[in-house]
């Protein structure tokens, strides 16, 4: 694969971007007239589509934000202006702007550009977001500690592809509210699922409401009410509300603190120059809600048309916009874990599935179509999910809550004391475990064995390949002890032959997949193929290896690892997870069931090493890592 710089070289700028091929800093866009900007929005988008066609990555709300970009840059002075994106999917116009065009077609590439904003690459960045519904609480941080310094510069946060969905944020907006802190939260609404569509006369009323002359009668007139008599106060309370509702809603954000301007066209640039230097300027004592309505994917046609405004693609023909997708030799797993549920399902009528506001990312998009009723996305709200499972749980249901293992953290405490505490048969079907490669360190399912492992009563499974991923979904189904959770990984299965149907295992029991005598590999998850490729390898140099797949995190398989280590005096861990995970079970029980009294047992533990990986992909992720085959053959000639 090419270098992020020798991409660099292979594509040169766009001959179809001449105003955007001079503009290196975002200040540069303050002195451009309405026309130039309006160019530059029609070049930026050519830009990103062109960029994205290359890279792959999070392209249909990146074209809905494109006039938001362009207008918030030409207004506010970043990045003394704070500026934060809720979620990074949005930020590849910005990342262009600010200076960051000549590496664009490095997306997610190794050593390239992240495919979500981050601090340690552009001073632009003043918050890293890859995970929803963080940019107003991060927004409110930054603005109190401006306060507390005696500063005067403004926060934007830009809150959008339904991070709004999230508790999170309505709990910094009540916070917000209360402070009146003086920040700007840009509502980037792309499904028109709050309010109505927008007129003229709307059009004509938001830009009212945001000018000097309205910012100030109001605030006139609140002093005004505040020396009248409570029922005089109250009526005018009302009439004032009533008012607002007329202008276009927004009371519920208006009753948390917030000053509301909205609903606004997100795609005219002129007006949203206005409003946004109108606030600028005449800040009110309150912090800001500016309502706008975008179209995802706006301004390319193949997006405009696609059922999910081509939010996450591969590498694309620009003209058809068709995707290149190499062929599959396996069905992923996540397409193995929908279709398993739906056949677990069809015999069981109290089996339900949940996800967080990613049905086709966890293949319940095919369940749904099958079990509508039995299938509830619940928006961006991992917690919710979890503790909504809990209580279907206590009527008798078998849920099954499909969240990728890096956002089921944002849902822990959850985990813990609505699930685990009392105990309630909850299944959690952990998707995305381990390394995800072009999405990097927020994506990657790191640290669910270790979490999770910690938890009484919970029980962790994990498949060594695709059939066993049926099993396992057949286990979950049939499990009414308690709770009950499986990972598997990002990607296509090793390509065996499936069964018709998954079967139940015992829980807490491994397996022995190849036997040897020399040294022994006790594997947990799909790292099992590397360790055979290893054991082959070593055979041709008469070693012998037993290679064992262990199935259960928690319980454990006693009787399986102490014959290993009774049979075998060398003894080699793998799991795809953090340290305090699979091995740190395993050399535990070795300790304190006296199999390492004698000394003569030697265990090596190869896991995620203790840091965040980079973007990359997964091949050079494992191998830096030390997760594939040549790096447990490197071990077992160490041993």
């Amino acid at each position: 694969m090419a270098s992020p710089k020798e991409h660099s070289k292979a594509h040169s700028k766009p001959s179809k971007t001449p105003l955007l091929d001079v503009i290196s800093t975002p200040c540069e866009l303050h002195d451009l007239s309405l026309g130039e900007l309006q160019q530059i929005t029609d070049e930026l988008r050519l830009e990103t589509i062109d960029a994205v066609s290359v890279t792959g990555g999070h392209l249909g709300a990146g074209l809905g934000v494109v006039e938001l970009t362009v207008a918030i840059h030409a207004v506010f002075n970043t990045p003394d202006d704070k500026l934060i994106w809720d979620v990074g999917h949005q930020a590849y116009p910005h990342k262009i702007l600010t200076g960051r065009r000549d590496q664009i077609r490095t997306l997610r590439m190794g050593g390239g550009l992240s495919g979500f904003t981050k601090r340690s690459e552009s001073a632009f960045d003043p918050f890293g977001a890859a995970h929803s519904s963080t940019s107003i609480s991060a927004g409110l941080g930054m603005a109190a500690a401006r306060d507390l310094s005696g500063g005067n510069n403004h926060v934007i946060a830009v809150i959008g592809d339904g991070s709004m969905s999230a508790g999170m944020a309505y709990e910094a907006m009540n916070n917000a509210g209360a402070m009146k802190s003086r920040m700007i939260v840009i509502l980037n609404d792309n499904n028109m699922s709050i309010a109505p569509p927008v007129g003229a006369m709307s059009k004509y009323l938001t830009g009212l409401v945001s000018s000097k002359p309205y910012l100030g009668a109001r605030e006139a007139a609140k002093k005004l009410t505040n020396l009248l008599p409570s029922p005089i106060k109250n009526a005018a309370k009302r009439a004032e509300e009533t008012a607002r509702a007329a202008l276009g809603g927004g009371t519920m954000f208006e009753e948390m603190g917030f000053y509301y301007i909205g609903p606004v066209d997100g795609h005219n640039l002129e007006q949203l120059i206005s409003i946004l230097t109108n606030i600028r300027d005449n800040h009110p004592e309150a912090p800001v809600l500016i309502h706008a309505i975008t179209k995802k994917g706006k301004g390319y046609a193949p997006a405009e048309s696609s059922a999910d405004k081509m939010h996450g693609v591969t590498k694309f023909d620009v003209v058809t916009g068709d995707q290149y997708k190499a062929k599959s030799n396996a069905p992923s797993y996540t397409k193995v874990f929908a279709q398993s549920l739906i056949a677990e399902a069809r015999k069981d009528d109290k089996i339900v599935a949940i996800t967080a506001a990613m049905p086709s990312g966890t293949g319940l998009d095919t369940f749904g179509y099958e079990f509508p009723t039995r299938t509830f996305d619940v928006g961006i709200a991992e917690q919710h999910a979890v503790t909504f499972a809990a209580g279907l749980a206590c009527e008798g249901y078998k849920p099954f809550v499909a969240i990728y293992s890096t956002f089921m953290q944002r849902a822990y405490d959850q985990v813990v004391h609505d699930v685990c505490i009392q105990n309630l048969p909850v299944r959690f079907a952990l998707d995305r475990a381990g390394l995800v490669g072009a999405d990097g360190a927020t994506h990657a399912g790191s640290f669910d064995i270790a979490y999770l492992g910690c938890l009484p009563n919970m029980v962790l499974m994990a498949p060594s390949d695709e059939a066993e991923l049926m099993n396992m979904v057949a286990t979950a189904a049939a499990y009414n002890d308690g709770p009950i959770a499986f990972r598997y990984p990002r990607g296509e299965g090793v390509g065996m032959e499936l069964p018709a149907q998954g079967k139940t295992l015992p829980i807490g029991k491994g397996r022995i997949v190849r036997q040897g005598k020399d040294i022994a590999i006790l594997s947990y998850g799909t790292r099992i193929k590397e360790a055979l490729i290893a054991a082959d390898m070593m055979a041709a140099k008469n070693v012998n290896i037993t290679v064992a797949d262990a199935r259960f995190a928690k319980p454990l398989d006693k009787d399986l690892i102490r014959n290993l280590a009774k049979t075998h005096s060398k003894l080699i861990i793998i799991e795809e997870g953090s340290m305090g995970g699979f091995g740190s079970f395993v050399v535990d029980f070795m300790a304190q069931d006296g199999l390492l009294d004698d000394g003569k047992t030697k265990v090596r533990s190869l896991r995620l090493p203790d840091m965040f990986q980079d973007h990359d992909s997964q091949d050079k992720q494992y191998e830096q890592a030390g997760l594939n085959a040549r790096h447990i053959v490197k071990t077992i000639a160490e041993l």
